[in-house]
Parts: C-alpha cells; structure tokens; sequence
C-alpha cells in the first residue's frame, strides 16, 4: 500500500505544470482566440456582440440560400414531371429522332444531378467566408421573411428554367424561338445538357441574390471564398457542358458556342 502511494504521488508530481508553462499555454490561447473574455475594459463585449451578431448574418443567408436551392430543383422535376411531355403535343419528339422510345415525361440524368450537387456543396461551405455587415440591432429570426425571400427566388429560378425547357424541346419544329434567332434546332441530348447548365448557374449565382435578403446583389461585395468558389463552379459547369466527358451512355451532348451563351443569357 505505501508503495502504491508513493508511486501515485510520484506520477502526480510529474505532471504538474510550472507556473512558466501555464503561462506559455495562456499565451498560445490568447493568440487563437478570436475573444479575449479576461481583457481589461469593455471592449471585449463590443467584439463579442459584433461577432455574433456577423456569424448570425452568414447563418441567415445560409439558410436562405438552401432553401431557394432546395424549392429550385424540386419544384423544377416536379413540374417537369407533371407537365412536360416530349412526346406530345407541341413537342412531338419521335423515336426516329432520339433512337430510342421517347421518354413520357423529362427528367435530367442522374449524372448532371451529382456533379450539380458535389459543386454546391463548395459554393454553400464558402458562406462560413463570406463578407457579411453586422446589423446595428439585436438579430432574432423572422422566418416567414426569410422563407418568403426564399421561395421567391427559388421560384424565379423555376420559372426561367421551365421556360428555357420549353424552347428548347421545342427547337425543332417549325417557327420555334430558336430558329427565329438562328440558333437551329437541338438535339435531345443537347437539350439535358442545356438543362443541367442552366439549373447549375441558377443554383451558383443565387448565393449573391440569396446573402443581400433586402437589396440588390451588388449591394455588398462578396467574400473572396464565396466568389471563388461560385466563379470556379461556374467555370467548370459551363466547360462541361461545352465537352461533355461522359459519353453517350449519359444521353447527354454537348452544347454549340451559342447555345451556353443563350442558357447564360
């Protein structure tokens, strides 16, 4: 027994810290701190307000911009789905056309889903980034303003989406939309990938619209994270759909010069 207590006293006295190592270790914390709670003055208060209230500004606009994303695609293959037949009028695809039975309703791969979503997923972490202006009073969460901006741009989105749909389905027939500007008519696979450039940008470029809920998005210029990140996923979603990589197996093709520049349009 003694000897146990010795040897436990032993251990214990090796790891106690030196009054220099608590220091250096205080030292360390203070300089990854972002606040200072023990520093003289009231100005560690004022830090820790004007922080708080910044990081409840990027969840605010993180949550707006999910939501519109989310209504987006959703609302998009749920109308799609429900209303847009290629097959019927005033589409009128043929399996002489695409070389396959023409499909009832229209649906992107699944392929131009995951790339879309692997890109977001870069563009909704850089928000944590973004350059954000604390508000002047208390912040609390108003969540029909917030669901109401939400949905309004998602919905916007929607509607541009299904209208670009809708000319392009409908390029070859006589007097489309896309004639009458000379573009001439595309192909099926043409027309997904059209799709899956147009829901990529739309999905990138609402983060700008999404983090100024009552402005204009050049209201406020942007972290260097979060344009970073939606300037490289637009890049790379419109090279892909100029040199579709994948293959015919993905039913997809890839898009003429003015093609991408009308989806951008």
């Amino acid at each position: 027994m003694r000897w146990k207590m010795e040897r436990e006293m032993t251990i214990a006295s090796t790891i106690t810290l030196s009054p220099g190592a608590v220091r250096m270790m205080s030292d360390a914390a203070r300089a990854a701190s972002d606040i200072i709670l023990t520093a003289p003055g009231l100005s560690v208060i004022v830090d820790a307000i004007v922080i708080s209230r910044s990081i409840f500004q990027r969840m605010k606009n993180y949550v707006v911009y999910r939501v519109a994303c989310t209504i987006q695609l959703l609302a998009f293959f749920f109308l799609t789905i429900l209303s847009v037949h290629p097959k019927e009028a005033p589409y009128n695809w043929t399996e002489e056309q695409l070389g396959e039975p023409v499909p009832n309703y229209f649906v992107l791969p699944v392929i131009s889903l995951v790339i879309i979503t692997i890109l977001n997923d870069g563009t909704i972490i850089s928000i944590a980034y973004d350059y954000v202006e604390p508000s002047p009073i208390p912040e609390r969460w108003n969540l029909p303003i917030v669901f109401s901006v939400a949905t309004w741009l998602g919905l916007v989105a929607v509607m541009s989406s299904v209208m670009l749909l809708h000319m392009g389905l409908n390029s070859h027939n006589k007097g489309s939309t896309f004639e009458e500007w000379g573009m001439g008519e595309m192909t099926y696979g043409q027309v997904y990938t059209m799709m899956y450039l147009k829901v990529s940008l739309s999905d990138f470029l609402t983060v700008f619209s999404a983090r100024v809920a009552n402005g204009f998005a050049t209201d406020r210029k942007p972290g260097t994270a979060l344009l970073s990140a939606a300037v490289f996923a637009t890049i790379i979603s419109t090279i892909l759909s100029l040199n579709w990589p994948f293959g015919p197996a993905t039913k997809m093709e890839s898009l003429t010069t003015g093609q991408a520049v009308f989806t951008w349009a």
